[in-house]
């Protein structure tokens, strides 16, 4: 799948940003470049090829680096809520908006 300059003007246009007409070729060649890419995915023989449930599962036990959950701010929750226009047990009371 190619793209045209036509669809890159087109998905500007739709998104609202302005391009001029130098900077369309480079995006043109980057998106098609993509595409291309996916296209080399795609032709690979992934039959027989069970999918992995995490991609460092290849490495064998997978350890996550996660920080210790530990509150690292001062709770600040009525500070927060003193301008608020209605407030009940700690909890920000919004209008219902849904019938």
């Amino acid at each position: 799948m190619a793209l045209t300059s036509k669809d890159i003007e087109r998905v500007a246009n739709l998104a609202r940003l302005e391009l001029r007409s130098d900077e369309i070729a480079p995006i043109l060649d980057q998106l098609n470049g993509f595409f291309r890419l996916v296209d080399q995915l795609d032709a690979i023989d992934t039959n027989g090829v069970a999918p992995l449930a995490h991609p460092a599962a290849l490495l064998g036990e997978v350890a996550l680096r996660l920080r210790d959950d530990i509150a690292s701010e001062p709770n600040q929750r009525e500070a927060s809520q003193v301008s608020a226009p209605a407030v009940e047990r700690g909890l920000f009371l919004v209008p219902k908006v849904i019938e």
